[in-house]
């Protein structure tokens, strides 16, 4: 088999990207981070933070975390804080009530969206975009848009401001929202499936009659290529489609879980959904590292929730709504509610991250060669203030990036500045992305 950077196994209606491989890249390459891929993404989550739990204390290196981010411990050498950081078009700016809409609208873009319901939205591209129009040409997706709640794209969500604003971070294009995949069984098949063949369908259908993997279809490539490769690339291929399988098993669990709920007539999640948040944040999450992995892609935004979003989290023991619990009013019963949601959504990213750091490539690791943001467009809920934003940007950048730090800017701040750094670091040169006014000092 020719061993390329893009080695994919083909099967019946089937198309396995695989990790780069030593193979691949050749002696010098390997002794430099920088032949690795650079990815970026962004993740979210809404209603803003419990901040007495989440501001470190003085500035320099990070000795320990607070504690909504201590289950970020085992990657904190790879952490930066961030304070001071500001959204200031999420502000209202003359256009009243809708900080909500605002925040996520203008998270990625740093632009005023225009207050609307109906089809004259508008806003401005976001980093994630700005990246993936003029490179994302590199992989076979330009970039991945996910989440875990599904949003309207019309009508109003908050105070006169579209559905839209609210349910997406990823915009195209000024008045394009990139809608987000939030069903991990689509998603699987999205990636994995050869959605170029006519046999892809049939592919799928044979799978779920014989309850068959799909690495069944690629078994016989699979073993072909394991023969011509080295030691190394052997237990990186072996390690890759043990993840592929597993995130499988995981997908028909949930999916027989859901028919028994259903039977049994207990409330569901939309089809295809899995029950518990935990499960569905994390599933969705390995599915966009193993297209880091692959180079499937090299940019991505996630949506733990929708802004505003008014779910409850049973699964911690919270039964009040996210979104009344973070309008708390400093009752100690609703600050401890958004604490323990804080630290749930933290602890999905622990694992995400800690999953980037166990993944071998290069003379390091994904989470290495990688840039993972995660915060939100709203800091005290209570406030809906949008300034001294809840920022944490994990990984090393290719090794430009030091860690276990606390970072401690200007009050207002702009966020851009974060995103004009990061898209410099992929070589993406732009003069001005919204509010930006430079590139954010001392972040490298």
């Amino acid at each position: 088999m020719n061993i390329s950077r893009r080695t994919v196994l083909q099967g019946l209606g089937a198309s396995l990207a695989l990790p780069t491989l030593d193979a691949n890249l050749g002696l010098n390459a390997l002794k430099q981070s920088a032949a690795a891929p650079q990815r970026m993404a962004f993740l979210f989550v809404p209603n803003g933070i419990n901040m007495d739990h989440w501001r470190p204390g003085a500035p320099g290196a990070l000795p320990e975390l607070p504690g909504t981010l201590k289950a970020l411990d085992g990657v904190r050498g790879q952490l930066n804080v961030i304070s001071g950081l500001a959204q200031d078009n999420a502000h209202a700016h003359g256009d009243g009530p809708g900080d909500h809409a605002r925040s996520s609208a203008a998270w990625l873009t740093g632009v005023h969206p225009r207050k609307t319901k109906g089809a004259d939205i508008k806003v401005g591209v976001s980093v994630d975009q700005v990246a993936a129009q003029r490179i994302g040409d590199r992989t076979k997706f330009r970039s991945l848009e996910l989440g875990c709640e599904r949003g309207a794209m019309s009508g109003d969500c908050d105070s006169g401001y579209s559905c839209a604003y609210s349910s997406t971070i990823s915009w195209r294009s000024e008045t394009t929202p990139n809608a987000k995949e939030v069903s991990p069984r689509a998603l699987f098949e999205r990636l994995f499936g050869d959605a170029d063949s006519a046999m892809a369908e049939q592919s799928r259908d044979l799978r779920r009659r014989r309850k068959a993997s799909i690495l069944d279809f690629v078994l016989e490539e699979a073993k072909t290529l394991q023969a011509t490769l080295g030691q190394s690339d052997q237990r990186k291929v072996g390690e890759y489609l043990e993840s592929v399988r597993d995130i499988e098993s995981r997908l028909e669990r949930a999916e027989s879980d859901l028919a028994a709920r259903v039977l049994s007539g207990a409330t569901i999640p939309a089809p295809g959904i899995p029950a518990d948040r935990g499960e569905h944040i994390r599933l969705i999450g390995d599915m966009m590292v193993l297209a880091f992995q692959a180079d499937l892609t090299r940019f991505a935004t996630f949506m733990f929730a929708n802004e505003g979003s008014n779910r409850p989290y049973r699964e911690i023991g919270v039964t009040d709504g996210h979104h009344d619990i973070s309008h708390h009013g400093r009752e100690p019963g609703k600050l401890e509610d958004k604490r323990k949601i804080d630290e749930f959504h933290v602890a999905q990213l622990s694992y995400i991250l800690n999953k980037m750091n166990s993944i071998k490539e290069s003379d390091g690791t994904l989470l290495d060669n990688s840039m993972i943001v995660f915060g939100g467009g709203i800091s005290d809920g209570n406030r809906h203030n949008h300034n001294d934003l809840p920022i944490v940007i994990a990984g090393k950048a290719g090794g430009r990036l030091p860690g276990g730090r606390h970072l401690v800017y200007p009050d207002m701040t702009p966020l851009n500045n974060l995103y004009i750094s990061m898209l410099d670091w992929v070589g993406v040169d732009v003069e001005d992305l919204g509010d930006a006014t430079g590139e954010l000092k001392g972040l490298f």
